[in-house]
């Protein structure tokens, strides 16, 4: 064998070596994965089963609150509508509509989808951590120093979503769309399922809604997003944020829409200032990078 086709050969076996070793290590990155995957997921089931075996609390005071009247978001509206004289309309003491069960194991069903539920909301900062401690490892140092506080931020924002969703944006979309009324002849009964899914939607929606800064970091850093480009586009967002509001609480007084939209406003520009920041400190590196 020439010498050539020797040194081909070993070539040929060093890059297939290669090829090898980047496979073993991507299928080692699939297993470190998959045990965050399950640890996230044995999380949520604890949290489930803990909500199943609490369920008459969280049933009546928890699901059932935004139907009530005594409800904490009515209570206040009332007592706002007293000190400063709003106008009758805005101190809600009847909720018009009777919730039903259709199905032979509706109720059952209400039960396990629900403490699910419960279950991933209060699973998500785990979740969290464990998608950090995924991602960890393969950060620079500088870039595990600034993202230290993922895990903080994402969990306090969706905290705060789920806070604004559940006792601000569901209680007032339940109120509007009980007291809507086409004709008297009709009379509202609502299934169980289609009123869970409405306050789930819109409690969950607000908690991802909420995460806006920490999607448009993500986006700044990887250079998609920039704070020109969300400066410029403030008039549409603008825009959408009111429409947004008007579909969630479309009631015709002003102050409710403005109540909705004023977090969406100050989380559009609170994103202003985490895409700015992270433009200067990308360009910053840069500039340090080259004048070296």
């Amino acid at each position: 064998m020439s010498d050539q086709r020797k040194q081909d050969l070993v070539e040929s076996i060093r890059e297939r070596g290669k090829s090898l070793e980047a496979e073993m290590s991507f299928f080692d990155h699939l297993e470190v994965l998959r045990w965050h995957l399950i640890r996230s997921a044995a999380a949520i089931v604890l949290f489930t089963i803990l909500a199943f075996a609490y369920y008459d609390f969280i049933f009546g005071s928890v699901i059932l609150g935004p139907k009530s009247p005594d409800f904490w978001t009515y209570r206040m509206m009332c007592a706002l509508t007293d000190r400063f004289n709003l106008g009758a309309e805005f101190c809600i003491t009847n909720i018009p509509f009777k919730i039903i069960n259709t199905e032979m194991a509706g109720q059952f069903t209400l039960q396990l989808n629900s403490s699910l539920l419960i279950g991933v909301i209060a699973g998500f900062p785990y979740l969290l951590y464990e998608i950090w401690r995924f991602v960890k490892p393969g950060l620079t140092d500088t870039e595990s120093k600034v993202a230290s506080g993922f895990v903080f931020y994402a969990t306090l924002l969706f905290v705060l979503g789920i806070l604004f969703g559940y006792y601000i944006i569901a209680p007032l979309s339940v109120n509007f769309l009980a007291n809507y009324n086409v004709s008297d002849i009709i009379e509202n009964n609502i299934t169980i399922d289609s009123y869970l899914s409405s306050v789930a939607t819109l409690t969950l929606g607000a908690g991802i809604t909420f995460e806006l800064p920490i999607i448009i970091y993500i986006l700044s850093k990887l250079g998609i997003m920039t704070p020109a480009f969300m400066r410029s586009s403030r008039r549409y967002a603008t825009v959408l944020i009111l429409i947004i509001a008007a579909i969630v609480t479309p009631t015709p007084d002003i102050l409710t829409m403005l109540t909705v939209s004023f977090p969406l406003f100050l989380l559009y520009e609170i994103s202003i200032i985490v895409s700015g920041r992270v433009e200067a400190r990308r360009k910053k590196e840069e500039l340090e990078f080259y004048s070296k």
